[in-house]
């Protein structure tokens, strides 16, 4: 029996059921899917970026995020989720092809990490750009400790279909500019899966264990699973707590969701505010650059969140003022653990039920957070991501205490009626049946990624080191042994591989001035 929906969403709901013209179905699907690479033995590699991959700088489909040895595969955006997976399989097939000895590392949560010290940085060549990337990743490690940094994830990037927009405008009688009206209904997206979006770290967290080698100033209050093994015994994705990326250091920071233009400004002001704790490391000593700047934050990526709005940036433009020139064109899910299960880090019923998840919050009524509003959130997602699957959890919802199933069978009511209306669309029950697999994991936990891992640790006699390498030597020789790729993709990657070293080396003659005039000139533009 479905609980009674909201009557904002409701209303919305019904009124695009029942259009002819407003179409659910077919919005683009991205996905970006770090994996740290390690050798045989299981330890993080220290060699440089393979050549054979091309280049990290302009490579469209393979690069690096913060160290030469974390890769970030990059898929284009889809209409269909199994063209997107297709996709992040080939570039895995191909990636092994080139990988030697080496492995990808199957989970989120990194391996027997090394000090410090010992994590190299990403390295993108002797360009302007392909330095202030390595300085920023340099900031990043003096901020934060390079070791944060190697935390890997998937990163699910959603638009709805173009021609949504226009006819939703129309429905709900809005004849602003299709471009307000866009980007303020995005951002009401983003602040309903800032609120809601514990159920992403609940059904797809996969990182409830840690190898003792990850430092962090939590780590005294975990429990000890065995000699070489942190846990939580009903964690869901340790990746996104206080261990992870929701690290304290921007626990002040405060950026705006209600409208794009205080969106910006908040982001910008951060850039621009200098933080005492960062000009004691230094900006540029003995000649050598430490950080971009000693502000709140270097650039715009550096403000981890969960979700961000996102607008595809011209060469050389900076995300703000994108965002400025088009408004906002998709958001980024940032929260999505890599499941050590699945070869491909991801699945469609997770590619499904996030999208039909981003339409829900896209429906529902989302008013603008006060402050009681963002520590509530803040406050429901660390205790998921710490105690999720804890059968006396209580999250809040406006102040009042509900258990963390009472809400998130409410939410899948609601979700469950876009999985219906997409599948009416495609002829198809892939989406209702990603929700019902979604309603599985609610009523029996034992059954989510996390529990999984758990299981697994416990059943084999693990250490979390042993799982994750036993897994990693796993999916290498399932890519080994899948059908060959096919050769119009090998060549597609092969090309794009050759021509990104080519362009790199235009990047790198291109330049006419030097890094210190560049950086000026950057930080300079679009204020």
């Amino acid at each position: 029996m479905r609980t009674k929906l909201t009557d904002t969403f409701e209303k919305r709901f019904n009124a695009i059921a029942a259009a002819r013209d407003i179409e659910l179905a077919g919005g683009r699907k991205g996905i970006e899917k770090e994996s740290l690479r390690i050798d045989a033995d299981g330890q993080l590699s220290r060699t440089p970026h393979p050549l054979s991959l091309g280049s990290a700088l302009t490579n469209r489909y393979i690069t690096t995020d913060f160290s030469e040895a974390l890769l970030e595969f990059i898929t284009p955006a889809y209409r269909n989720t199994w063209e997107a997976l297709r996709t992040v399989c080939d570039i895995h097939q191909f990636t092994y092809e080139n990988l030697g000895e080496e492995l990808l590392w199957a989970a989120s949560m990194p391996c027997k990490i090394p000090d410090d010290a010992e994590i190299p940085l990403a390295r993108y060549g002797n360009s302007n750009v392909g330095q202030m990337k390595t300085i920023y990743r340099r900031g990043l490690g003096y901020r934060y400790g390079r070791q944060m940094q190697t935390i890997a994830g998937v990163h699910f990037n959603y638009s709805l279909p173009e021609s949504f927009w226009a006819s939703y405008a129309q429905l709900l009688g809005d004849g602003r500019d299709e471009d307000v009206f866009r980007s303020d209904h995005y951002l009401a997206m983003v602040r309903n899966t800032r609120r809601f979006g514990w159920i992403l770290l609940y059904l797809f967290g996969a990182s409830p264990a840690l190898c003792k080698s990850f430092a962090g100033e939590s780590i005294a209050s975990m429990s000890s699973l065995n000699d070489d093994t942190w846990y939580e015994p009903f964690a869901t994705s340790l990746r996104m707590s206080d261990l992870g990326y929701n690290n304290q250091s921007q626990s002040l920071l405060n950026i705006s969701l209600t409208d794009i233009d205080s969106y910006i400004h908040d982001l910008s002001a951060a850039i621009k505010t200098p933080e005492p704790a960062y000009e004691k490391i230094g900006v540029k000593v003995d000649g050598k650059y430490r950080q971009l700047s000693a502000n709140l934050l270097q650039i715009e990526n550096e403000y981890y969140s969960a979700v961000r709005p996102k607008r595809v940036a011209r060469s050389g433009e900076r995300p703000t003022a994108a965002l400025r020139r088009g408004g906002i064109e998709y958001v980024e899910i940032r929260s999505l653990d890599i499941n050590v299960f699945d070869p491909c880090g991801i699945n469609q019923n997770t590619m499904r039920f996030t999208e039909a998840f981003l339409i829900y919050c896209l429906l529902e009524s989302s008013a603008p957070f006060d402050d009681a509003g963002c520590e509530e959130t803040k406050s429901n997602q660390l205790a998921t991501a710490r105690r999720g699957r804890d059968p006396q959890l209580k999250l809040r919802r406006d102040g009042v205490e509900i258990s963390l199933a009472d809400w998130a069978n409410q939410i899948l009511d609601a979700v469950v009626n876009i999985a219906e209306l997409i599948d009416r669309a495609e002829s198809s029950d892939s989406y209702s049946s990603a929700v019902a697999v979604a309603r599985e994991m609610i009523a029996e936990p034992d059954a989510t990624p996390s529990a999984r891992v758990l299981e697994a640790l416990r059943t084999e006699n693990q250490s979390f080191f042993e799982f994750g390498l036993h897994a990693s030597v796993g999916h290498r020789d399932y890519f080994r042994s899948i059908t060959v790729l096919s050769e119009p993709r090998r060549e597609e990657l092969l090309r794009e591989a050759r021509e990104s070293v080519v362009r790199q080396l235009d990047v790198e003659a291109a330049d006419e001035i030097n890094i210190d005039e560049y950086l000026a000139r950057y930080f300079a533009a679009d204020q």
